[in-house]
């Protein structure tokens, strides 16, 4: 079948919006309408080069959408069914699986096929690879029928389309990474959508103090709005390190510090802005390349800790269910976290409003 799709060829260059040639499902796979999809920094890295995923490739990780047929074998949804797609296979046999950390696996997807072999996607007769095995800057996707996870009728998929990845990884960092307890200090730096996420997960396990670290004044207006109760603006501390205002705000270091951006600057940040005891949860998604100076007695001496955060340690048949739950208890506001949408074909501006540091999580709104 022919879809519109969002390619990149060649790092550093804009996305192109072109039609593609879609084969139809295989074994233990699915065929997807997408109807949203989120707009992450995730993506972003792809596109300035600051990993290895092949290329050309329909990016795309965070969407959600309707299905519309299923090869042979599929067993957990059918034709109708709306669902949300997540970017971890979870093949339920590998390692990693088995030890209860499906969101570690990757199997059969990390060059750029799917876990079937080869890709469905082609160009003039020619492939193109599937990102993350998901590919949903596109009208249509093909997915392992483990990627998808069906959700209620009338769920809201322009605003499920967020879980994803966004809501799933900053609420799971707190919840299953961190295990974060009422009255614990937290700071998060770096308010975007899953900083925004984070920081309601905080506000919902009763944290306090919550600190936001970020710059402008509508982003700390929407951490503000998330739950922090104090904010932190780097382009107004004039040079300074913004560790000694954390430190102030926190009487002297935060229990938990998460970086949400993905730099080595900001996780050094991170672990300086440790009180006794303290971790620093990564979540941001770093470059290849990223390392970072320790200093290892510091670490010692304090028995602080860093932990990396993978989609949240969530597992997303479990935790998608649990946080529309949660959102329809008024505990988590998805609506407050997206506040741009797009249709495909201004894909490239909804990037570049990324990179602007706009409030919020943008998303993508297909027109099949």
């Amino acid at each position: 079948m022919k879809i519109r799709a969002a390619v990149l060829d060649r790092p550093g260059t804009p996305l192109t919006v072109t039609d593609l040639d879609l084969g139809p499902p295989r074994r233990g796979e699915v065929l997807v309408r997408v109807v949203a999809a989120g707009v992450c920094r995730s993506d972003l890295h792809i596109i300035h080069g600051a990993t290895r995923d092949p290329l050309p490739a329909v990016l795309g990780h965070e969407g959600a959408g309707i299905v519309e047929s299923v090869g042979p074998g599929v067993t957990a949804v059918r034709a109708g069914d709306p669902i949300i797609l997540a970017w971890a296979r979870a093949c339920g046999e590998c390692r990693v699986c088995r030890s209860g950390r499906p969101q570690l696996c990757f199997e059969g997807i990390a060059d750029g096929s799917l876990p079937g072999g080869g890709s469905r996607l082609e160009r003039a007769g020619e492939p193109v690879h599937h990102s993350w095995g998901v590919s949903c800057f596109a009208t249509h996707a093909v997915l392992a029928e483990s990627m998808v996870v069906p959700v209620a009728s009338g769920t809201d998929l322009d605003l499920a389309a967020i879980i994803g990845c966004a809501v799933t990884t900053g609420v799971g960092a707190v919840l299953h990474t961190a295990r974060v307890t009422p009255g614990s200090s937290a700071v998060v730096i770096g308010c975007g959508g899953v900083g925004q996420a984070i920081l309601q997960a905080l506000r919902m396990v009763g944290a306090d103090p919550i600190v936001a670290v970020d710059r402008g004044a509508a982003r700390l207006q929407a951490a503000r709005d998330a739950g922090a109760t104090h904010v932190l603006d780097v382009a107004e501390v004039r040079g300074i390190d913004p560790v000694a205002g954390v430190l102030d705000r926190t009487g002297g270091g935060a229990d938990y510090v998460f970086e949400a951006v993905g730099l080595p600057a900001t996780v050094q940040q991170a672990i300086a802005m440790l009180g006794p005891g303290g971790a620093a949860i990564v979540v941001g998604m770093p470059a290849e390349t990223a390392r970072i100076d320790i200093d290892l007695h510091a670490l010692w001496s304090n028995e602080r800790r860093i932990v990396a955060s993978v989609y949240g340690s969530s597992n997303p048949r479990e935790d998608f269910p649990r946080i529309l739950r949660l959102a329809g208890e008024g505990r988590l506001d998805l609506g407050t976290m997206v506040r741009r949408r797009y249709p495909l074909d201004r894909i490239n501006q909804a990037f570049a409003d990324l990179e602007s540091d706009a409030p919020g999580r943008g998303i993508v709104v297909m027109k099949s």
